[in-house]
């Protein structure tokens, strides 16, 4: 079951990710938006963090966990993705990651981002990783699993609390 849940992951981050542009036939890299002006390499890693967190789609809801092994909450995906793809140690909590990087605005999200959102009354109280395509991977809480969710969604769209984008 656990292979099954990776390849539907792999697919769907097939579709949500931006389009590769071949720059020779041995190297591809992805296409980066018009007018932006990340660091060379960036979208690359942000990508490979979107793919890394679509592969834990599956995994239990833990509250305090950080790990495939024992579950993952909400930062504790996003703790976990960061530090395995791009060796960064985030804070521990939803609060103090959405002081993190740098502030985006809805319409500029790209995979790799954080999105948050008001889920217990008070802001950037949970996050996720943004896949593209308003989705977003998260663990959403007790009795659930890592999931794709929609941000278009009426309960996503009305606690939406922004985004950052860290920079690696």
């Amino acid at each position: 079951m656990k292979i099954f849940t990776w390849l539907v992951a792999a697919l769907i981050a097939c579709a949500a990710l931006p389009a590769f542009a071949a720059e020779s036939a041995a190297e591809t890299t992805v296409a980066a938006p018009a007018g932006n002006s990340a660091p060379a390499g960036y979208f690359e890693r942000a990508s490979e963090l979107a793919v890394q967190a679509l592969a834990l789609i599956g995994v239990n809801y833990k509250y305090g966990s950080n790990s495939p092994d024992t579950g993952f909450d909400c930062s504790g995906l996003v703790s976990h993705v960061f530090q395995q793809v791009a060796g960064i140690v985030l804070p521990r909590n939803s609060q103090s990651m959405s002081k993190v990087g740098e502030k985006i605005d809805k319409a500029e999200l790209q995979p790799g981002d954080l999105v948050f959102f008001n889920t217990r009354r008070r802001a950037f109280s949970h996050v996720g990783i943004y896949i593209g395509d308003a989705r977003f991977v998260h663990a959403p809480s007790r009795g659930r699993e890592v999931e794709i969710s929609d941000m278009h969604g009426r309960y996503w769209k009305t606690r939406y609390n922004g985004a950052r984008r860290v920079n690696f």
